[in-house]
């Protein structure tokens, strides 16, 4: 092997999967990180590390080339999002002398235009959907998918089902595909509200040797990213003949412009199998772990190989079993998906699955990249066991710091229409994005724990007294009056625990049928009518994190007495995460209506909008367009006209 030491021309999970290769095949290994990443593990994992100028330093190429000649690699690996798919990038790698572990960069250019890669697709005879101009789109036409053509991962993207909005959601897709890949290129297909995504991993060398690995269904999605995917396709699976017709029109598209190496063809399909081109992923895709599950092989490894001019077998592995991958972002779904960011205090992730991440205990998650925090993903010999394997697997993870859509990800996958795999792109739609968000633990497992939380934190408290440590948590000699704790659940709701500690144990007045087992500062047991059952508590400051079979809960400690100053006006609009202002909507004074959108906010690449909250009277404004802001802090405030009831 000629290649002896790669860069990774990008960050997080995907970095720290290329070096788990390169260590086994004894390759040295380059980390590249800005300074929101300095401290993430996969800087620390690598042989070497080099410091990008600016936050946006993964588009830079100059600064990554400058990167690998400093370090002494001799190859760069993109990785998936950032330059992965830049011909102009590809094609610098080369000129410096490095090997590009790619395609070649013509197949780089032709499928790094979404508009020329369905052309040329069409001309090859690969079934596809009219593009169309933004710029001509009839209300006949609609309703419409605005993408983005340089990128992928949801960026970019947007359903227009009115004309009059396509204007603006058009200019929206731009910012967005110009702020992820720095290129504001859009167009618009026909969109098809309820349909299956099903996408083919190819594999080829430069001998001519073509593989069509296996298919992937990624048809569990938000906002056009993926969010669950499985290999086999449960589409495929059922429809007879679909594979091999999949397979001849996915070698077909890698063969027309001579590709080699990994890749991945997508295509949009219908319940009877009829399927069209969406695009052609010259790179590593997210989900290429469910497909190594099934097939056993590495795909780096063998990306790897044919860039050091390697042959394949002349067909590749049969696939077996069934792996599913479920994508953990930072994000509250039942808030619009707003992305999290911030501290992350424990990540564990129990059981035989396979874990990819970029974090560890005590990450940060910063506003300037994608919120996905891991992949976790479960194999086994069917497609059920898989999804109750990586169910109850998420379902025991301790996630302690972000709000996570982990609750979502376990009811998708314990749902029965996924289990029987009526799996399309309107799931969510279908089956309520309400009912599907819904917390893990009911109304009572709140209760419940939120009475371990008080008990660990009582049983914390006498460890650490210095005067009378033995004693019992307000313990008198005489009755007094019970004790109250009150947390916050993630909803808002305040929950109250009343306890007293007595000779005999410890009397929750409020909750019969419950008792004490035993209580330390991290485990408390109690007796629940007559069944034990173990509650795991971690605090963090005011954050108290209960982890149980009965579904984890997150609760804020709430001090005795509130103060004041901490109150917030009616009619404050708070920014619901770290973010820039990208633009404001109305000016101080303006009457605004409920739901009219006021300011917009990137964050992690993504735009949201913040609506005024009733009919009123913008009374204040407090930012401006390129402002950073704080989570909860207060961006405008609106006020209703007087006499009204708010």
């Amino acid at each position: 092997m000629t290649i002896t030491k790669i860069l990774v021309a990008n960050r997080g999970e995907i970095a720290r999967r290329v070096f788990a290769t390169c260590r086994n095949l004894g390759i040295g290994t380059v980390a590249v990180y800005t300074d929101p990443d300095a401290a993430s593990p996969h800087v620390a994992e690598a042989d070497a590390r080099v410091r990008l100028e600016g936050n946006n330093g993964y588009l830079d190429s100059a600064q990554i080339i400058a990167a690998a000649q400093a370090a002494g690699a001799d190859a760069v690996h993109p990785g998936y999002g950032f330059l992965s798919e830049n011909p102009d990038f590809a094609a610098a790698v080369i000129d410096a002398g490095l090997t590009w572990i790619g395609p070649p960069v013509n197949a780089v250019q032709a499928m790094g235009s979404k508009i020329e890669a369905k052309k040329m697709m069409a001309a090859a005879g690969v079934p596809v959907l009219t593009e169309l101009d933004p710029s001509t789109v009839t209300a006949d036409q609609l309703p419409v998918l605005v993408k983005a053509s340089a990128g992928g991962g949801g960026r970019g993207m947007r359903v227009v089902r009115e004309l009059s909005a396509l204007p603006g959601e058009v200019a929206a897709a731009q910012r967005e595909a110009q702020s992820a890949f720095g290129d504001p290129t859009v167009f618009c297909e026909r969109y098809l509200a309820a349909g299956h995504h099903v996408e083919v991993q190819v594999l080829a060398d430069q001998h001519g040797t073509v593989w069509a690995v296996g298919e992937r269904e990624c048809s569990i999605q938000r906002r056009h990213q993926k969010v669950i995917e499985e290999a086999p396709s449960p589409l495929v699976e059922r429809t007879p003949g679909m594979r091999e017709k999949l397979f001849d029109a996915a070698r077909l598209a890698a063969e027309a412009i001579g590709y080699a190496g990994a890749g991945t063809v997508e295509f949009m399909a219908d319940e009877q199998g009829d399927f069209f081109f969406l695009e052609m992923n010259p790179r590593l895709q997210v989900e290429h772990p469910v497909t190594e599950e099934t097939t056993g092989l590495d795909l780096v490894e063998l990306q790897i190989l044919v860039a050091d001019g390697v042959r394949l077998d002349a067909r590749p592995p049969a696939a077996r079993g069934s792996a599913i991958e479920a994508r953990l972002y930072a994000e509250d779904p039942a808030k619009g998906w707003q992305p999290q960011a911030g501290a992350v205090h424990r990540f564990d992730v129990p059981g035989r699955v396979r874990v990819d991440t970029g974090i560890e205990d005590g990450s940060v998650v910063s506003i300037f990249y994608d919120p996905m925090l891991a992949k976790v993903i479960s194999y086994a010999p069917t497609r059920r066991q898989a999804a109750t394997v990586l169910a109850d697997a998420l379902a025991r993870t301790r996630i302690h710091g972000l709000r996570t859509n982990r609750d979502l990800l376990v009811n998708v996958l314990r749902h029965p229409a996924f289990l029987d795999g009526a799996t399309d792109t309107a799931f969510f739609d279908t089956h309520g994005l309400d009912t599907l968000a819904a917390p893990l633990a009911g109304t009572d497992a709140v209760t419940l724990s939120a009475i371990a939380a008080a008990l660990a934190d009582a049983a914390h408290n006498r460890s650490t007294a210095r005067v009378f440590g033995a004693a019992p948590s307000g313990w008198r000699n005489l009755t007094s009056g019970y004790q109250t704790r009150m947390y916050r659940n993630a909803a808002g709701d305040d929950v109250p625990v009343r306890y007293r500690f007595t000779r005999t144990g410890v009397e929750l007045p409020d909750d019969e049928g419950v008792s004490l087992v035993s209580a330390v500062p991290d485990r408390v047991v109690l007796t629940i009518n007559g069944v034990d059952r173990a509650f795991e508590v971690a605090r963090y400051g005011d954050e108290v994190f209960v982890d149980s079979p009965l579904g984890p809960v997150a609760l804020t400690a709430l001090p005795r007495f509130s103060d004041p100053d901490d109150a917030v006006a009616h009619g404050s609009l708070l920014a619901p995460m770290p973010g820039s202002v990208v633009r404001v909507g109305a000016a101080a004074g303006d009457t605004v209506t409920a739901g009219q959108p006021l300011i917009w906010l990137e964050a992690m690449k993504m735009e949201h909008t913040i609506a005024a909250p009733e009919d009123g009277v913008l009374a204040e404004l407090n930012v401006a367009a390129g402002q950073q802001v704080e989570v909860g802090a207060v961006l405008a405030r609106v006020e209703t006209p007087e006499g009204e009831q708010p």
